[in-house]
């Protein structure tokens, strides 16, 4: 991993030259803090993908870490917030806990969680897909950010609102006096018409809903629920990397 940079415009400059950095034809993910506390990122690959530095990692604010991306890896990361960890790294966190360790060691992210997910290319010829998700809910903000990639949707994307503020009281996780993370509908209330399961489980049949419409009018380049793939998937060329910020405009 890359050493931690401080925060300020001075950071946003090196993020480029890290990711830079190494082969030029190799995929770099790159992690940075600009949260007011400390994130834990968690990093999940998808089934059969190889794990990346053991599924987890601290991060003090203005802080940030380079992986490299094996060929064809697919996967997803989060931001896990108010963890407390002992010698043993052992502990739990107030949002996306992946079992009490600061190591997730390819388990997921307890929701509710605003995830960054990516599938490389399969070879040189094929697409990137990357997106931010905001089907597992949301607890921080998220920014994904392509470099040196290319095509007509290899744009940044993510969701930079603060959900948290405007959280219906249904959905409202709460945590030391305050809202610390937004639950999806589906896992609130659990009706198929929310999961898009059952007769809601295809594409014709599971259409936004008011608590969807909500996430989508805060955030709209994230995805809002399991089929709001036409404005929410990306694309760039082989080759990209990219940056993941938390709290990207914090300040």
């Amino acid at each position: 991993m890359a050493p931690a940079m401080r925060a300020g415009v001075a950071s946003l400059l090196l993020l480029p030259l890290l990711l830079s950095s190494g082969s030029a034809s190799a995929s770099t993910l790159a992690l940075y803090n600009r949260c007011g506390e400390t994130v834990w990122p968690g990093i999940q690959p998808s089934a059969g993908k190889e794990l990346l530095a053991r599924g987890g990692l601290e991060l003090a604010p203005g802080r940030s870490a380079a992986i490299r991306l094996p060929a064809g890896w697919s996967g997803r990361v989060w931001g896990r917030q108010g963890c407390r960890f002992d010698a043993s790294g052992r502990g739990r966190c107030a949002t996306g806990d992946c079992g009490g360790a600061l190591y997730c060691n390819g388990a997921g992210g307890a929701p509710p969680a605003t995830l960054a997910e990516v599938t490389l290319a399969s070879n040189p010829s094929a697409q990137d897909f990357y997106d931010v998700s905001l089907v597992d809910g949301y607890n921080v903000p998220i920014a994904m950010t392509p470099v040196h990639g290319s095509g007509a949707r290899c744009v940044p994307g993510g969701c930079v609102s603060d959900l948290n503020r405007v959280c219906p009281a249904g959905l409202a996780v709460r945590g030391g006096g305050r809202v610390v993370g937004c639950r999806s509908a589906c896992a609130a209330f659990g009706a198929p018409q929310y999961c898009c399961t059952g007769q809601f489980g295809g594409p014709q049949q599971c259409k936004p809903t008011a608590f969807s419409r909500l996430f989508k009018a805060a955030c709209p380049k994230a995805y809002s629920y399991a089929y709001d793939d036409p404005t929410s998937i990306l694309t760039c060329s082989a080759g990209a990397s990219y940056v993941v910020t938390f709290c990207p405009h914090h300040r």
